[in-house]
């Protein structure tokens, strides 16, 4: 029976002129674009308009020779709508959306109230971890010019250290500037301070407009005393103070539109699989690496197709000194079975029972010695190959385990020579998808936080005798590492405080820097034997 398609025209006319989203479908009912817009009607209507087909570019045109049907969600402002868009496409990653597919995240301001001296930070990530966070924002820059009015206008400290003192305040301004309540002398009692940062949080919450009310008097009368650079500043910060203060909604996976169905992906995923049981929790692993200075690794579970960020763990690979991929995912894969297996034969000791540490696991109820009923591994054969050699010497050979590689979602089974591929938008694959992308996002987040930390060390750290005196006269002869490698042994021995033994050990070490470089890591052997999965 063919489908009968909706009538979109007769819906475009009952659609408010409202900020809001709108998403369009597919004949398959699928989401394939997310868009905001600030007056529904107006904008909807522009999509159907007999000469848009001519004039809109080849990506707009098959868009709307897609389209099947459309919804639409009205919120309360455009910023708002901002938010709304950006969640439901990174949610969705609908195939025509450009923006917001990637891991990025709009702001929040976080303060921890359980700290001495509170004060208010940027974030784009929300924890668990007692603080208090606001937002998210849709407008950073709005935010910021907030953040530090509401910093001088409540006296909120900016500084760094969790417990200010005097040493800080020698090397700070803000008291002098009026702009902080110097807590670090002691200038302002500690209840006191605190009730500050509770008055900020309400006026950040949207609970308070005395801040706003006084922006807008002190600009009245700027204009009345005809200072009108001054009253036009304090027009844009009212602006940015009642764009930030305005009461938010918060997005969360249940305010939105479903058409992921985590129940129904899972059984479209033993199908395509043929697994023997669902796959109910299901761990993912991926390598992160730009150089061989960090190379981490990620493994992220999840519980019924949903994530499980409890249970995420990250690891520093230690025993690959080389970008390698293959040995880092079996380094990866034995060090997180190998854990599982110690602390189930600690629950259960082997001379009190005959039940293996497998058998164990499986009967434990507890959810960090949970075995995944799927291992997906974030690569080709290659990975594959490494990480079932791992599962085989710990002989959790039972435990079903596949290769995602990316670049055309081909799904590589250890009993199958050629990879399965799953239709682009089949249940199965999105689920796949979606476990590979967020162990992708969580090992590239701890790969950039390593790499931060890594900004403020040097490589002279790394070697013998050299103190920081020595570092800082090498750097202000040479400028740089890479200029101190090439020089010659007299020219570094004649920099006061080095000498010919420092001078010798520096070029030898340099030197095995390079050797390290250009060896090349052999290949790991592909393993063909595979008959126990």
């Amino acid at each position: 029976m063919t489908q009968q398609r909706p009538n979109v025209t007769e819906k475009i006319r009952n659609i408010p002129h409202k900020p809001g989203v709108y998403l369009m479908r597919d004949r398959l009912k699928r989401i394939i674009y997310v868009g905001k817009a600030r007056d529904l009607k107006q904008r909807l209507s522009y999509y159907f308009l007999p000469s848009r087909k001519v004039t809109a570019d080849p990506k707009t045109r098959a868009l709307i020779d897609s389209i099947w049907d459309l919804e639409w969600h009205i919120v309360r402002s455009d910023a708002e709508a901002v938010l709304y868009e950006g969640r439901l496409i990174k949610e969705f990653r609908p195939k025509y959306n450009v923006s917001f597919r990637d891991d990025k995240r709009f702001l929040l301001v976080r303060v921890n109230l359980q700290e001495p001296f509170p004060r208010f930070q940027l974030t784009r990530l929300r924890k668990e971890d007692g603080a208090r966070y606001f937002g998210p924002f849709a407008h950073s820059g709005a935010l910021r010019a907030t953040l530090n009015a509401v910093r001088k206008k409540f006296g909120i400290r900016s500084c760094t250290p969790k417990i200010p003192a005097e040493r800080d305040f020698k090397h700070c301004l803000d008291h002098i500037i009026k702009n902080c309540s110097a807590p670090c002398i002691l200038k302002i009692e500690q209840t006191a301070y605190l009730e500050k940062v509770r008055a900020a949080c309400e006026f950040l919450e949207g609970q308070s407009k005395e801040m706003i009310q006084t922006v807008r008097e002190e600009m009245q009368q700027a204009a009345e005393n005809l200072n009108f650079e001054k009253a036009a500043q304090l027009r844009n910060l009212l602006q940015d103070l009642e764009t930030t203060s305005r009461p938010m909604t918060r997005f969360t996976r249940k305010s939105l539109p479903t058409t992921l169905r985590p129940q129904e992906d899972l059984v479209a995923l033993q199908e395509a699989l043929k697994l023997d049981r669902l796959p109910r929790i299901m761990e993912c692993f991926d390598i992160s690496n730009i150089t061989s200075t960090h190379i981490v690794a990620s493994m992220v579970r999840f519980r019924e197709g949903i994530a499980d960020r409890t249970s995420y763990r990250r690891y520093r690979i230690r025993g690959v000194p080389h970008q390698n991929d293959f040995a880092s995912m079996a380094e990866v894969v034995r060090r997180r079975y190998s854990r599982t297996l110690r602390e189930a034969t600690e629950i259960i000791p082997p001379e009190f029972s005959q039940e293996t540490p497998t058998a164990a696991i499986k009967r434990s109820t507890s959810n960090r010695l949970l075995l995944p009923d799927l291992i997906i591994v974030d690569g080709g054969r290659g990975q594959l190959n490494m990480a079932c050699a791992e599962l085989q010497n710990l002989g959790l050979y039972e435990i079903p385990i596949i290769g995602l590689a990316k670049e055309f979602e081909e799904i590589y089974q250890p009993n199958f020579p050629t990879p399965l591929r799953l239709p682009e938008h089949s249940g199965a694959l999105r689920l796949l998808q979606r476990i590979r992308d967020e162990a992708h996002r969580f090992a590239n987040n701890y790969h950039s936080l390593l790499l931060k930390r890594r900004m403020t060390e040097s490589i002279l750290d790394e070697i013998p005798g050299v103190s920081e005196i020595r570092k800082k006269a090498l750097l202000e002869k040479f400028g740089s590492v890479a200029r101190l490698k090439k020089a010659k042994v007299e020219e570094i021995a004649a920099i006061p405080g080095i000498g010919g033994k420092l001078a010798t050990q520096l070029r030898e070490y340099f030197h095995s820097q390079e050797r390290t470089k250009t060896t090349l890591a052999k290949p790991p052997p592909l393993i063909t034997d595979v008959t126990h999965f």
